[in-house]
């Protein structure tokens, strides 16, 4: 698959795409790359060859904003992730992704249009501690199964109103530990193997690129518009991946 000009054009702008992401415009976007990438290859498969990419792109992001995250959201969000990590690895030959992708664009597609609309705006201002290990969990299971963390992680940072570049720092540093420990798991379940992490290789130098792409965007935005842009994000995404497991269920 390397020498097929297919595996370039799909895959380049799924990992361009994520860089921007995981930079901070618009993070949740990044699901879509997995989706993009199983046009051509099985999910599971793009799954495996993104995991060692998203570790790398997840080194430049902490370097890029380092010093700059909310410390107790990571207190609070992380022991919820483990957990959700150890299920995700306890129910991988078990996880049905039709399913995943329609509980995973409700929730993106609810709090998407709530954002945008202001419904509830008082609510989910402050930290607490029942909420961020549930949505942690949903996050860190949900990261595990499809690489689709961001909306739940989302619908727990967007209502602090927190500045743009503590943001997108706070959610590097979360998803840096969450995607080092699911290396194990993966090589574990066996999709680490040679032949992805070839082409996961192929594809690496694009990683930083799209990283510092996403970073100066993030800012030239001002926090208003930036929160916008990102509720717009999933609401759209949310709408993708409840069609997307609608049809995997029929099929």
């Amino acid at each position: 698959m390397l020498q097929d000009p297919s595996f370039y054009l799909v895959s380049v702008p799924a990992v361009l795409l994520y860089g921007v992401a995981k930079g901070g415009f618009g993070g949740a976007v990044a699901i879509l790359a997995v989706p993009l990438m199983a046009l051509l290859m099985p999910p599971a498969q793009a799954a495996a060859i993104l995991l060692p990419i998203l570790v790398v792109m997840d080194m430049v992001v902490i370097y890029s904003y380092r010093g700059q995250f909310d410390a107790l959201a990571l207190r609070l969000l992380l022991p919820g992730a483990l957990l959700g990590l150890l299920a995700g690895y306890l129910l991988a030959d078990a996880v049905n992704e039709a399913m995943m992708r329609l509980l995973v664009g409700f929730v993106a597609l609810i709090f998407g249009v709530q954002t945008l609309i202001g419904w509830l705006s008082s609510l989910g201002k402050e930290h607490n501690r029942w909420s961020a290990t549930f949505i942690g969990a949903l996050s860190g299971f949900t990261s595990f199964s499809i690489h689709a963390g961001g909306p739940p992680f989302a619908m727990y940072l967007l209502p602090k109103r927190l500045p743009p570049l503590i943001y997108v720092g706070t959610s590097g540093l979360f998803f840096a530990v969450v995607n080092l420990i699911k290396l194990p798991a993966y090589y574990a379940l066996g999709q680490l193997c040679t032949e992805n992490l070839w082409y996961s290789l192929a594809l690496m130098p694009i990683a930083p690129l799209g990283v510092l792409l996403g970073r100066r965007l993030v800012q030239l935005s001002n926090p208003p518009n930036y929160y916008k842009i990102i509720s717009l994000f999933l609401v759209l995404l949310g709408i993708k991946l409840i069609f997307d497991g609608y049809q995997e269920f029929l099929s």
